[in-house]
């Protein structure tokens, strides 16, 4: 069964776009000196609903909210976007539908803040939010993944099961999605992008995981 890995459905939504080119993760708690390793580097992107709050997107993606609750669907009918902005809970959808996956182009640590804040123009949420991320934990560093982003020919709608919901990252779709479609962004665009990214965090002084 294909894997996905869970993302708020904003950030989903700007990843499929070419707005968005990395996702910010904590990693879990491991033994000290080993090193991080990806569960899987090639996966579907699936949407979520719950923590997704307006105040943590950036004015210029505002817009974006509204169009986000499309990666879902729901029986009672669609919630309504002031959720979002008040922080009320959002129940999570009957279903979701998966329209792209990602190939991990690149691993690296973070530890300053600065590095947080240069990396700004690759992601949609508030520069104090990815700080936040970068604090929570404050004794592990913020994994950052580059992210080669596919949109798939159609977008396909999944059942969300309980075990869906579940805190786990990653989640196993109970049917088969083929990885094919077309890169949100040009293969010159995307290296330049890289090369940028890759730039910030060698000045910032993080290393780059294997």
């Amino acid at each position: 069964m294909p894997i996905a890995f869970k993302e708020w459905a904003v950030t989903v939504r700007a990843l499929a776009e070419g707005e968005q080119l990395i996702t910010l993760r904590k990693p879990g708690i491991r033994p000290q000196g080993k090193p991080l390793r990806l569960a899987h580097e090639r996966f579907f992107l699936y949407p979520t609903f719950d923590h997704e709050t307006g105040d943590l997107v950036r004015e210029s993606h505002q817009p974006e909210l509204r169009r986000a609750l499309e990666e879902g669907v729901w029986s009672d009918g669609e919630p309504m976007l002031g959720a979002f902005t008040s922080g009320a809970p959002v129940p999570p959808p009957d279903r979701v539908r998966i329209r792209a996956w990602a190939q991990v182009a690149g691993q690296f640590t973070i530890t300053d803040p600065r590095c947080v804040d240069a990396l700004s123009p690759f992601y949609v949420w508030t520069p104090d939010y990815a700080e936040k991320r970068l604090g929570w934990r404050r004794h592990q560093p913020l994994h950052m993944l580059l992210l080669r982003t596919h949109r798939i020919p159609r977008p396909v709608t999944v059942r969300v099961r309980d075990e869906y919901n579940a805190s786990h990252p990653w989640v196993e779709l109970q049917r088969d999605l083929p990885f094919e479609g077309t890169p949100v962004l040009a293969d010159a665009e995307f290296e330049r992008a890289s090369e940028e990214i890759r730039a910030i965090t060698s000045e910032a002084g993080q290393p780059v995981l294997a």
